[in-house]
């Protein structure tokens, strides 16, 4: 049985710990979702030494005497981008919004600087859906497989950690040059902007705002939320969709929206409580 202390926050710390508590060789020790459990996790890590750390989407500076607990193989941080492509706090909706179509996510060793430290593993994933919720998923339940399968080879790395290659045939340092890094989303960035965007941004930003800050638009000067959209490149504008027009003369389909204050629905029933 492997005991983990585990870090993390929303959607990316869910489906990681789905995975990881679905096997029966698994324990969580303790789950800490903010600043305020750090003087547990040491005080656990001191009484489980052999416990492992696992992190996902954490969002809080972990200091020095901490990590150092949990060396050599240090607190393991699944991120999920190839590193260090698109380190920081948005790393998957930056991806959306830069246009990929693949998504990947990497194990690293927690380190002071932001993503910087050492890699074991990394995997890309290609014809993954354009929906948030799917690659988030999808890349945490990879990451976490992966660490499943090796956590009996961090025990035998522990024994001798001075070679990592060793253990971790993808194990490498990270080019720092070569890094890039992403910024917090942040409610400024809710209202689209089709009167500059093409319809692929259009959609992508519908996308990648999902959750937060959420994509939002006025349609008949009523504020909505935009759930989900999708581009058909033939269509011809018709009074029974939804739709909005983007700069390049293409159009998005709106599938499903929220007006403010109200329930989630279709866009035909919204359309039809216009009484258009």
């Amino acid at each position: 049985m492997f005991e983990i202390i585990f870090f993390g926050n929303g959607p990316l710390a869910d489906a990681t710990l789905k995975t990881l508590t679905a096997s029966s060789s698994i324990n969580i020790l303790f789950h800490a979702h903010d600043k305020s459990d750090l003087e547990t996790v040491k005080s656990l890590k001191q009484s489980h030494p052999a416990a492992f750390g696992v992190l996902a989407s954490f969002g809080v500076l972990i200091k020095p005497d901490l990590l150092k607990l949990f060396e050599p193989e240090g607190i393991l941080n699944l991120h999920p981008s190839l590193l260090p492509l698109y380190r920081g706090a948005s790393p998957i909706e930056s991806a959306i919004l830069a246009g990929d179509s693949a998504f990947s996510v990497s194990l690293m060793k927690l380190v002071r600087a932001m993503d910087a430290g050492p890699v074991y593993y990394q995997t890309t994933l290609t014809d993954l859906p354009l929906e948030k919720s799917a690659i988030y998923s999808a890349l945490a339940t990879a990451g976490a497989s992966w660490l499943l399968k090796n956590l009996q080879t961090f025990v035998q790395f522990r024994l001798s950690p001075s070679t990592p290659e060793k253990f971790f045939p993808d194990f490498h340092t990270q080019d720092n040059s070569r890094a890039t890094f992403t910024q917090k989303l942040d409610k400024s960035l809710s209202f689209l902007s089709p009167e500059t965007d093409s319809a692929e941004t259009t959609l992508r930003k519908i996308v990648a705002f999902q959750s937060f800050p959420k994509p939002k638009y006025n349609f008949f000067d009523q504020e909505v939320i935009i759930l989900s959209a999708h581009i058909n490149n033939s269509y011809s504008p018709n009074k029974k969709d939804l739709f909005i027009r983007c700069a390049d003369g293409n159009y998005v389909l709106i599938d499903r929206l929220q007006p403010l204050s109200r329930k989630p629905m279709d866009a035909r029933s919204f359309l039809n409580g216009l009484h258009l």
